[in-house]
Formats: C-alpha cells, sequence, structure tokens
C-alpha cells in the first residue's frame, strides 16, 4: 500500500491547497483553513486531454471548501496533466485526431482510448481514497462523493461501481459503449448531465447511459446545446446534490 506524501502547501481565500503523490500518482488536496474533521470528502475527475488543477476544477474545489466545509481531491489521470504519456497513449490520440481530421465519427476511438485508461485510473483512485482516509483531517467515517465529465465519467462509473464508500455521484457527457454493463451495478444516488444537441454524442447513446444506471434515485439534467455548450450552472447544481447526499459540514461558511 503507497502511502500519501505532500509535495506542495499553499493557502488563499480560506482554502489551502496541498499537493501529494500516492506512490508515482500526482493529487491535490483541496481543504478549508480550518474547521474541516471528518468533512465530507468529493473526489473530481477532470475530462480528457485536462488535469488536475485546470481552472475548471480548481473552481469546483472552492464551491465545495467555501460553500460546504468539504475537502476535494482530485489526481492526474495516466498520461494526463504532470504524467508522461506512453507509446500507446500517443497511438491513441494519433487516431483520434486522424478520425476528427476525417471528420469520422470519433466515439469508437473515445471510448476505446478512454476504457482502457479507466482500468489502469481506477486501482489508483481506489489507493488515493485509502491514503486520504489515512490523513486524520478526513478519516475512514467521512461521507464520500464523486464527480466527473468526460473521462471523468468513463473513469468514474467503473469507480463508483467498485468502491462502496462512495455514496453519490455525478456523471454525464460519455459513450454508453464500455460503461452499460458496470452502470447497472451502480445504486447510489446519480445526477446525470447531457447536451440534448450534442454533435460528438448522440441524444440516444446519452439517454442509454443514464437508463443503465440501478440507482432508485437518479436524476437527468439535460440542457440544448452542444457538447462544448454544457451550462456552468450545473457546477452549482452538482455542488447542491453533493450536498444533500452527504450532508454539509457543520463548520461550512453561512
Amino acid at each position: 500500500m503507497h502511502s500519501l506524501r505532500f509535495t506542495t502547501e499553499s493557502s488563499s481565500n480560506g482554502m489551502i491547497e496541498r499537493g501529494f503523490t500516492v506512490g508515482d500518482v500526482p493529487g491535490v488536496l483541496w481543504s478549508p483553513l480550518s474547521g474541516a474533521e471528518h468533512a465530507p470528502l468529493v473526489l473530481m475527475g477532470h475530462g480528457g486531454g485536462r488535469h488536475k488543477k485546470e481552472p475548471a476544477m480548481t473552481g469546483r474545489a472552492r464551491l465545495l471548501v467555501n460553500g460546504l466545509g468539504f475537502h476535494a481531491a482530485a489526481i492526474d489521470a495516466p498520461g494526463h496533466g504532470d504524467r508522461p504519456r506512453t507509446a500507446q497513449d500517443e497511438q491513441d490520440i494519433a487516431e483520434l485526431r486522424a478520425a476528427q481530421a476525417a471528420r469520422e465519427p470519433e466515439g469508437p476511438t473515445v471510448v476505446r482510448y478512454n476504457a482502457r485508461l479507466a482500468r489502469l485510473a481506477v486501482p489508483e483512485w481506489r489507493a488515493t481514497l485509502d491514503a486520504l482516509q489515512e490523513f486524520p483531517e478526513i478519516g475512514a467515517d467521512a461521507p464520500v462523493g464523486y464527480t466527473g465529465l468526460g473521462l471523468g465519467t468513463a473513469i468514474g462509473v467503473p469507480l463508483v461501481a467498485a468502491e462502496p464508500r462512495i455514496r453519490a455521484a455525478v456523471f454525464g457527457l460519455h459513450w454508453p459503449d464500455a460503461l452499460v454493463e458496470t452502470a447497472k451495478r451502480i445504486t447510489v444516488p446519480v445526477e446525470f448531465d447531457l447536451q440534448w444537441d450534442d454533435e460528438r454524442i448522440p441524444r440516444e447513446a446519452g439517454l442509454a447511459l443514464f437508463d443503465a444506471f440501478a440507482s432508485k434515485e437518479k436524476t437527468l439534467h439535460a440542457n440544448a446545446g452542444k457538447h462544448f455548450d454544457w451550462p456552468r450552472f450545473e457546477v452549482d447544481s452538482a455542488v447542491r446534490f453533493l450536498a444533500r447526499h452527504l450532508g454539509r459540514a457543520a463548520t461550512a461558511p453561512a
């Protein structure tokens, strides 16, 4: 088992940001400056081609930390952020760029690529959660949630299916091909985002993935617009959803 090692630390606007590694996997933990003992923890998966500290991730962390008093954590997916690309990564990315240049459907390439990354990333996320729960400010009893779209969903669906410590999850914007059978094993509350006019993921494909979840409580958020028109107000909805199912920290700001 790998232990968590903090590598950097900074603070601003009521939030402390600590870089860490678990084995050779780099991550970041955002926490309130004070009063965060055993507060809920939200694991955040970034999108394809992105990284753990892109502005969207930091912004979501700020809402969770300053708005709710939660902890939030992210790690770089294999071949992303501070992690080197392998020859297989380069081949998959070249195939994707070729499909895009030829105006061919990119779904089959993305699904295959993301499924491979998920097989690598799920054990890394579980090891990271083990290590974070050993951190005294979090502990083994803190409620845990997950949020991630795109690649974050490709990794998050098998992670949530395998990980009984995760109590609620936000997914969306991904093809169902490699995920439907796994989604059938998920019973925790789910919020799912879908773009009604998505030019990359057919509407029927997004609906099929939503339908596959076995959760008794699952909510579909369908917004007009194309894939990259996903509205930022859905971040606020995801935060409210996680607060409802994980419980607002007692020390969260009013």
